[in-house]
């Protein structure tokens, strides 16, 4: 995020489109990265638009991308006309909808995607393990019914639990025997 930040900054930019619970960690990065960035105490201004989870979650659930393509235009509007200059979610899943929202947005979005492979290649990664919803990862050999469970029962809902973060870490240990030299999750810790 610190090269994204960087690399997309401008004191003219000031308003950054977050979702869900990531808003958290997201505002939390801009305010710190801000302070790297501008100085002691400063960061960009932020405006928030948070719609309710359950709204995803119902689209993802039926298999309704273009569902949630228009959740997330709903909420660029508004943060167009509250003034924003760009947009930014720090939800992974939802970034399925990316494509079919992105040529109608009202303003330009940073995507996930590419400011992790920006941030992977800048620490020297060459391979990246992905951990996530059941609707973002879909791999048979990949555990995602049991990341899917501890992600949507607990950590969505703000628990955790040390059990939770014991079998995250394991399924990463199995993502490093595998080759890789990077993996991507959620924060578990606040």
């Amino acid at each position: 995020m610190a090269s994204a930040f960087k690399k997309n900054h401008d004191p003219a930019y000031r308003h950054r489109l977050l979702f869900g619970r990531r808003a958290a960690l997201c505002y939390r990065t801009i305010c710190e990265e801000g302070a790297h960035a501008l100085g002691a105490y400063e960061h960009p201004q932020v405006t928030l638009h948070t719609p309710p989870l359950a709204r995803h979650v119902e689209c993802l659930k039926a298999g309704d991308l273009a569902g949630v393509a228009e959740l997330m235009l709903a909420s660029a509007h508004k943060l167009a006309a509250a003034g924003a200059d760009f947009l930014i979610c720090p939800d992974n899943t939802i970034h399925q909808a990316f494509e079919l929202m992105a040529p109608r947005a009202p303003l330009p979005w940073l995507h996930i995607a590419d400011v992790v492979a920006g941030e992977a290649a800048e620490r020297g990664c060459r391979r990246v393990g992905l951990t996530g919803t059941c609707w973002l990862v879909d791999s048979a050999v990949y555990p995602r019914s049991e990341i899917n469970r501890i992600l949507m029962e607990a950590l969505v809902q703000g628990v955790v639990r040390p059990d939770s973060v014991a079998r995250f870490q394991a399924i990463i240990g199995g993502l490093q025997e595998q080759g890789c030299d990077a993996a991507l999750r959620r924060a578990l810790a606040a």
